[in-house]
């Protein structure tokens, strides 16, 4: 039968080396050996001050462990059957940390003690040499129980398995086949003894509570059944067995078998036949689960654990990239959008502002000469006029022209400002940087025809009033009886022809400054037109060169930006095909372990149904 179990132990070890565990390796190397070993290895465990040791003493009916007041356990006491009674310390060789493994290792140190120092030993103090490593000391006794195959270690206080050090003989005895946790009836089960079982439960199959002192509690049989209800409520499947070390050893000493079956050992060293007799099957196939167990955990954890990083990660490195790529590729197409609508709005405006700009200048000029003809003479003003027309014109083409090639320049670095998170930030050659100033020829003014009032004009302008004045106060005087022709008609004749004279002097020079007025708003308004048209297309020629000049700009980042996210796809893609392969590999491998179990729980298909708790 032992075939099955071995084979299912050697599955588990072949396992952790494909998985390279080689620690876990070893432990089932030893667990193997451990399993083929026909002893029965009874770890007896607690807390100090229990009566772990007064137990082991009654087990085997011989005062082997040091008990008392003043009395410590240092090192665990492991009792094996021997034709004659004898004791050892046994002691392997420190090693530092971090030192491989040696291929000979050094042998264990074995110092034999005398019987009668078998206290000092187990308080440390003999046998023990000074710098060695883990310790503990070997106690051979013709015992039947012992001659049967058991093997008791009586750990110190508060020790358990997990305890021991790791890779000692102390370790390998820990690999117990029964651990029995020894607690006193002077008290319920503590929180730290319920933990300490349900760890031990997780890697032993035979674990027991062994309530001692039950001679010195009168209720001891309340306090096992509270205890009893503790480990149901906690879970933890080992039975409870009330003991009295002092009615077994009174017992063996008057041969009373009353006695010794009231201190309740019978019931325990049945147990440990029991297990002893299960130990090459029933025992080994729960073992072999537990052991399946563990090294499944052991080696699904890490699994696990990297299967949900996976699954539960935001983003790998490469698809980073790649959405970071694909973020820049939308940010790009944003900012395409952005600088043009900016420059087709910035230009419209500044259309309209350097338009209005030339108008606002050409009407103050167009002011200043209505000014100077209200009371100037065209005839006499105007070359001067003339000259400061020309000059105020070609100054307001100036001015508008560099007002021009300003906002030009303020529209282009506002334009390249939206490149400045690409590292963009140069503007284009500028063709209106040469040409601030207007250099476009200003429309010729044409001196305009007016009326001059020549010698005869005035002669005829003034015979046609004084004729009019002689004849009308001549006809008034004829009625006062004197001649129309006299001196007073006369005289009146001169005056109305002088006034006349006057009248039409200044409705002449109101009909040339009209003239004048009216040719220099024609002239205004030429100039206007032409100037506006080139202020226009400087404009329109500016922004061709911006649109051209940022749209080769977006041309250069898009293939950059393209190439940048056809390379971070391809990474994405590659590190999602090997991501894919390593959780198909995750879930093969976590599929394999759980087969694994369940071979593992196969094997205990025929096993029996635990040991019911005994009273």
């Amino acid at each position: 039968m032992a075939g099955i179990w071995l084979d299912a132990l050697d599955d588990i070890a072949r396992t952790c080396q494909e998985h390279g565990r080689g620690d876990l390796l070893q432990a089932v190397r030893l667990k193997r050996a451990h399993l083929l070993d026909p002893t029965l290895t009874v770890l007896v465990v607690g807390e100090p001050n229990q009566g772990k040791s007064q137990l082991v003493n009654a087990i085997v009916n011989a005062p082997v462990c040091p008990v008392g007041d003043g009395t410590t356990t240092v090192l665990p006491t492991v009792l094996r059957h021997a034709e004659v009674a004898s004791a050892t310390v046994v002691q392997t060789p420190l090693t530092r940390p971090g030192t491989p493994p040696a291929a000979d290792p050094p042998a264990v140190q074995r110092t034999p003690v005398p019987t009668d120092k078998i206290a000092a030993g187990v308080g440390g103090s003999t046998g023990r040499l000074p710098g060695g490593g883990p310790a503990y000391i070997e106690i051979g006794l013709p015992r039947a129980l012992l001659g049967a195959g058991v093997v008791l270690v009586d750990m110190p206080g508060g020790g358990d398995a997990a305890a021991v050090g790791a890779g000692t003989p102390v370790a390998a005895l820990a690999r117990a086949d029964t651990v029995l946790l020894v607690t006193d009836s002077t008290r319920d089960l503590s929180v730290n003894e319920l933990n300490m079982l349900l760890h031990l439960t997780r890697s032993h199959s035979n674990v027991a509570v062994v309530q001692t002192k039950t001679d010195l509690v009168p209720d001891w049989r309340a306090v096992a059944d509270r205890n009893r209800r503790h480990l149901t409520d906690a879970g933890v499947p080992a039975p409870l067995i009330p003991v009295s070390a002092a009615l077994r050893l009174h017992a063996a000493a008057t041969d009373d078998h009353a006695l010794n079956a009231e201190s309740g050992f019978p019931a325990l060293i049945a147990l440990l036949r029991r297990h002893l007799a299960a130990k090459p099957d029933t025992l080994a196939r729960a073992a072999v689960v537990l052991t399946a167990r563990t090294v499944v955990e052991q080696l699904a954890a890490p699994l696990r654990a990297e299967l949900t990083d996976q699954r539960s990660a935001e983003e790998s490195a490469p698809m980073a990239r790649l959405h970071a790529a694909q973020r820049e590729v939308d940010e790009l197409r944003r900012c395409a959008t952005r600088w043009q609508n900016m420059l087709t709005d910035e230009m419209a405006d500044l259309i309209s502002d350097i338009e209005h700009d030339l108008r606002d200048r050409t009407r103050q000029i167009l002011r200043m000469v209505d000014e100077a003809f209200e009371t100037a003479d065209p005839l006499v003003a105007w070359d001067a006029v003339a000259q400061w027309l020309e000059e105020s014109l070609v100054e307001a083409a100036a001015a508008n022209r560099r007002w021009l090639v300003q906002r030009c320049d303020w529209i282009a670095r506002r334009v390249a400002e939206s490149f400045a998170r690409y590292g963009h930030g140069s503007l284009p050659p500028w063709p209106l940087t040469a040409s601030a100033e207007y250099g476009a020829p200003v429309p010729e003014l044409e001196r305009p025809n007016v009326d001059r009032f020549t010698v005869g004009q005035k002669m005829f302008t003034g015979m046609k009033g004084s004729y009019g004045g002689l004849l009308m106060f001549g006809l008034a005087l004829t009625l006062a009886g004197m001649p129309m022709i006299n001196p007073i008609s006369i005289g009146a004749g001169a005056l109305f022809g002088g006034k006349s004279i006057r009248d039409e002097g200044k409705q002449l020079l109101r009909r040339r400054q009209a003239t004048v007025k009216a040719a220099v708003q024609r002239h205004v308004d030429d100039f206007f037109i032409q100037v506006s048209k080139d202020s226009r297309d400087a404009a329109r020629r500016a922004q061709r060169v911006l649109r051209d000049h940022f749209a080769a700009l977006t041309d250069e980042l898009q293939t950059a930006i393209i190439e940048s996210l056809r390379s971070a796809k391809e990474a994405a893609d590659t590190d999602a095909a090997a991501r894919e392969r390593r959780q198909r590999e995750i879930q093969q491998r976590m599929i394999r372990l759980a087969e694994l179990y369940e071979q593992a729980q196969q094997v205990t298909a025929a096993r029996p149904a635990p040991l019911a708790p005994l009273a």
